[in-house]
């Protein structure tokens, strides 16, 4: 018991930072979080000894997102991705970039972001994330795919160039 709780304890930072990627509201994510170790740990007999516990752990908290997004069909307010501050100094360029970047990501629909999220960030494996989606890996693959080519889409279109006028 004592090796689950650690292992438990090791995963939450991750699963906290994907809750709140989807939820958008720290408040929402540390509840979505606490639902899901509450049902990994009455479930635990459930699982699948070969499994991996973070793809597992993922999977539920996904889940239990989406159940509650259907059930509400509303989105929390928006949380700030970046709240610490960052001792290096990025040029104008690049946050305008990031910015926009981040702004076509929150317009992207809450499995896209989970996708790019999972496997960008988290590092998961396509295997890992077809089996959280209970989709073949070919889903994923194709999926991930559209969904880079959303956020590219969107990123394209943020910064728009200023109108001329034409002076006589």
């Amino acid at each position: 018991m004592h090796e689950l709780d650690e292992a438990l304890r090791e995963l939450i930072p991750r699963l906290r930072r994907f809750a709140v990627s989807l939820t958008r509201n720290a408040s929402s994510a540390d509840d979505l979080v606490q639902s899901t170790l509450e049902r990994a740990i009455t479930r635990w007999a459930d699982k699948r000894s070969e499994g991996d516990l973070r793809a597992w752990l993922f999977s539920i908290l996904y889940r239990q997102f989406l159940d509650a997004h259907r059930r509400s069909r509303r989105y929390a307010r928006m949380l700030e991705f970046f709240s610490g501050r960052d001792d290096a100094q990025p040029s104008v360029e690049r946050t305008v970039i990031a910015q926009s970047t981040l702004q076509a990501f929150d317009r992207l629909n809450p499995e896209q972001r989970a996708l790019l999220l999972w496997v960008s960030v988290e590092g998961l494996s396509y295997k890992e994330v077809a089996d959280i989606l209970e989709v073949p890996i070919g889903t994923v693959m194709s999926r991930l795919s559209r969904a880079r080519q959303a956020l590219r889409q969107l990123s394209d279109g943020e910064i728009a160039s200023p109108s001329l006028r034409i002076l006589k």
